[in-house]
């Protein structure tokens, strides 16, 4: 075994992280796209989003092909690097507003710190490009 090699536990919570987050994603992309009145119903005010059927589509659509190459393991790194930028939208969009700092801002780095620390769990390609380096 490598050391880039995960063990069986490592491989388990990688999964578990990862899982989360891909339910809680394919939640929250598929109320926009499914029932997108209802988004808007419990979208907080003054987002600076027109709160609209089509821009809940859209934001549907810009979150679930991400999760959707996420969940895939050979697209999986692609689909982390574009969900971490959609979530930096949710970020900034929240610290733009003055939302509360640990409920509103930070739960799209919460989300991001899950994605990555289970991809990295369950991922030698992704341990092997991170993984520090002994001299």
């Amino acid at each position: 075994m490598t050391d880039t090699t995960p063990n069986k536990g490592q491989l388990i919570a990688g999964r578990v992280l990862s899982g989360l987050v891909i339910l809680f994603l394919l939640f929250d992309a598929g109320l926009k796209l499914v029932a997108p009145e209802v988004a808007i119903k419990y979208s907080p005010p003054g987002l600076g989003w027109p709160l609209e059927v089509g821009t809940m589509y859209t934001l549907g659509l810009l979150l679930l092909i991400p999760t959707l190459l996420y969940i895939w393991p050979r697209t999986a790194v692609i689909g982390a690097i574009l969900i971490t930028g959609y979530l930096g939208g949710a970020i900034a969009t929240h610290l733009r507003i003055g939302s509360p700092l640990f409920s509103h801002i930070l739960f799209g780095a919460y989300l991001g710190v899950m994605l990555w620390a289970g991809l990295w769990l369950r991922s030698p390609a992704l341990r092997l490009l991170v993984t520090p380096r002994r001299a």
